[in-house]
């Protein structure tokens, strides 16, 4: 689904990410993990079009996507979370998902004074969708608040329902597990693998907590000074002397 051929960025000089090389399989869960300055984040940024590359391409299925804007990739089927998520603070957590399926019709003058019907009958399904979108992730009680008054983790599974309400084919989650409570981060758990079972999104995320990668990734890759350490399952790259001696310490 996502091949990353011999990517390269450098600012100023400084290597961040270095001929870096991998596949993300078509409706697997990935995990990317590393020591902080490994080079995972550049390389999501340039993945999902917020960076150029230096060098390299990126292929999503059979198309060369490398150096298209994220807004390019969003129509193409590729959506990117943040570690920190990028709510509008002062929309209410239902208006957050209303804004995110393109194409609305309302958006178009003419559309919304002379095809007003039209108009409404997508209006009511987007809302529709979102309501199931909500209760899917418990937050149906808060869809009239604003999302700056959300919690760390209530935000985490904000950004998920935003993704929920486009049917992403690939998803990239930056540290969906940072800042999130062990009680909301199982819910998380539940929606990232029901995002992949269920609606078949291949699923692309990086993250520090070693037992979430552990439980939910088919395979893991390790990623150090800009480049793939090794690739394999989370038992295999534990026992990889390279990865516990220089890169992730006793594990």
């Amino acid at each position: 689904m996502l091949v990353v051929e011999g990517i390269s960025k450098s600012f100023s000089g400084l290597l961040a990410v270095d001929d870096c090389t991998l596949e993300i399989p078509s409706g697997s869960i990935t995990g990317i993990i590393g020591p902080n300055g490994a080079g995972k984040t550049t390389l999501f940024n340039i993945i999902a079009g917020f960076l150029p590359p230096t060098a390299g391409r990126v292929w999503l299925g059979d198309r060369d996507v490398t150096g298209l804007a994220a807004h390019q990739l969003f129509h193409h089927g590729l959506v990117r979370t943040f570690q920190i998520p990028r709510e509008f603070g002062r929309m209410t957590v239902l208006e957050n998902l209303l804004l995110v399926p393109p194409a609305q019709l309302g958006e178009n003058l003419w559309w919304a004074w002379l095809r007003w019907r039209r108009v409404q009958r997508q209006e009511q399904a987007l809302y529709d969708k979102a309501a199931q979108v909500l209760e899917i992730l418990n937050l149906s009680r808060l869809q009239d608040e604003l999302a700056q008054g959300l919690s760390g983790g209530q935000k985490k599974l904000l950004e998920l329902g935003r993704a929920l309400m486009v049917d992403p084919q690939v998803l990239l989650l930056d540290e969906p597990a940072a800042g999130v409570n062990r009680t909301l981060l199982r819910d998380l758990t539940a929606i990232i693998r029901q995002l992949n079972t269920d609606r078949g999104c291949t699923i692309c995320l990086i993250d520090h907590d070693l037992d979430l990668v552990g439980q939910l990734c088919d395979r893991v890759i390790v990623m150090a000074q800009g480049t793939v350490l090794t690739t394999g399952t989370m038992d295999s790259v534990r026992q990889h002397p390279e990865v516990q001696a220089a890169y992730l310490g006793n594990l």
